[in-house]
């Protein structure tokens, strides 16, 4: 992952990636998407961004569409709380001297048009509500290590 994705403490600009998805299964709904780093916390996880109740018409979000404020969100999707408590895309910023983390950017195809939650929502009540309501998933992993 770049700088631009880096949160400011580890001096970058907090601008969450562009990213585009396709190919989803007959009776998909809605989209979700999350961003995981399983290597936080020695091992417990740490939540930077989840967005859901994503229109079945859209297939890409916009660099900075999940920045505070942006304006670049489909119409309808929620942004739920991170584990920086904000509800808004927070990017990687491990601590120094730790490896590289792993960054688990996750889109789900989602079999309801709107999960029954909003931007008050955890990241991880998001996650317990997809569990149930998907069809499939699609991941890429980034990797991010703070220098100084």
């Amino acid at each position: 992952m770049g700088i631009a994705q880096a949160w400011t403490d580890c001096k970058g600009q907090n601008i969450s990636p562009a990213l585009s998805w396709s190919g989803e299964p007959t009776g998909t709904q809605s989209f979700a998407l999350t961003m995981y780093d399983p290597d936080a916390r020695a091992g417990a996880g740490w939540w930077h961004w989840s967005v859901f109740n994503i229109p079945a018409t859209v297939h890409a979000l916009a660099a900075g569409a999940g920045s505070e404020g942006s304006k670049d969100l489909p119409t309808g999707a929620v942004q739920a709380r991170n584990d920086f408590g904000l509800a808004q895309y927070s990017g990687p910023c491990p601590p120094v001297g730790e490896h590289a983390h792993h960054y688990e950017i996750t889109i789900y195809a989602v079999k309801v048009a709107h999960l029954p939650l909003d931007n008050t929502a955890t990241s991880a009540d998001a996650s317990s509500m997809l569990r149930s309501n998907t069809l499939t998933t699609a991941k890429i992993v980034g990797r991010y290590e703070r220098l100084k």
